[in-house]
């Protein structure tokens, strides 16, 4: 039996981004994600109103005549919701927490999902695998996904990116769409930590339409001036205290968050994932609206 306070809570979610679903992104997700994946059919002669880039010249330059390439699309789909459940997901400075952000994300995403009739799984981590459901259809799945992603109480508080992407792998036996939320604060930042991501993201993105998105919290990129101030990391249980009032401290921790930021751009740009980047203090429906038209521009 749900408690009545965690229904209220995930009722209200399912509120809010079906409504999202609805009134921002009724054809984003279609438009972007379906026909990605695209069978050959046949070959035919060439119409009024067939799109010249599906010309196939071979078979034009052999018979004399146009003749364009027919494709099917996929009529299924599986999307993958990988969601980070580690201790510095459980987070924020304003507004609600990177885990409240990451369940509302998952939500109109499963929610765009099952409105083009796709299945939808999920696999919750840290640095093991937590969680897998499998790849269903229907509402009342969708709700089972926010809710885990919500409250699911994870064994462990540090974070594997790399464990769960090998999971994926394992897991699923034809393409999907991925989408992997987390805010990707690994435990380690060794360089054979990195590489082993990096091959990790690289693999599955040949295998699967994979789209990282982040979760960030504004007080992890900027300090305020407030004093003395105890910080601690959330995954390992460090703490430093640290004078704020110190401009050159202030400008120190501002450049180091700039460089993970940025480090973390290039190692997405490096193997070819696409990314959407959230933030706690700002609306993630804007960001990922921007994403879709930028996809459907370059896909068109």
């Amino acid at each position: 039996m749900i408690p009545k306070d965690l229904f209220r809570k995930v009722r209200r979610i399912q509120i809010t981004t079906s409504r999202l679903v609805t009134d921002v992104f009724a054809g984003q997700y279609h438009s972007v994600f379906k026909g990605r994946g695209m069978e050959f059919d046949e070959v035919r002669e060439y119409q009024i109103g067939d799109d010249v880039r599906t010309i196939d010249w071979n078979v034009t330059a052999r018979t004399g005549k146009a003749h364009v390439k027919k494709f099917v699309e996929e009529r299924e789909l599986t999307v993958m919701l990988l969601v980070d459940v580690s201790r510095s997901c459980r987070f924020a400075s304003v507004n609600a927490l990177k885990s409240r952000l990451a369940a509302e994300i998952a939500a109109v995403l499963a929610f765009s999902a099952i409105r083009n009739n796709d299945k939808v799984g999920v696999i919750i981590f840290t640095d093991k695998i937590e969680k897998f459901i499998p790849p269903q259809k229907g509402v009342q799945n969708v709700l089972r996904v926010i809710r885990e992603v919500l409250y699911f109480e994870p064994e462990n508080k540090q974070t594997d990116v790399s464990r769960a992407l090998e999971y994926l792998s394992k897991v699923t036996t034809r393409k999907t769409v991925s989408f992997l939320i987390s805010d990707f604060f690994v435990s380690s930042t060794d360089d054979e930590s990195v590489e082993r991501l990096r091959k990790a993201l690289a693999i599955t993105n040949k295998r699967h339409d994979l789209v990282a998105i982040t979760l960030d919290d504004p007080i992890e990129c900027r300090l305020p001036e407030c004093g003395l101030l105890e910080l601690e990391d959330g995954e390992t249980g460090q703490k430093v205290v640290v004078d704020t009032s110190d401009t050159g401290v202030r400008e120190q921790y501002e450049k180091n968050a700039q460089d993970r930021l940025q480090g973390r751009k290039r190692l997405f740009q490096s193997v070819g994932v696409d990314f959407i980047e959230t933030s706690t203090d700002a609306s993630y429906s804007d960001a990922m609206v921007k994403f879709f038209i930028k996809r459907r521009q370059r896909r068109f």
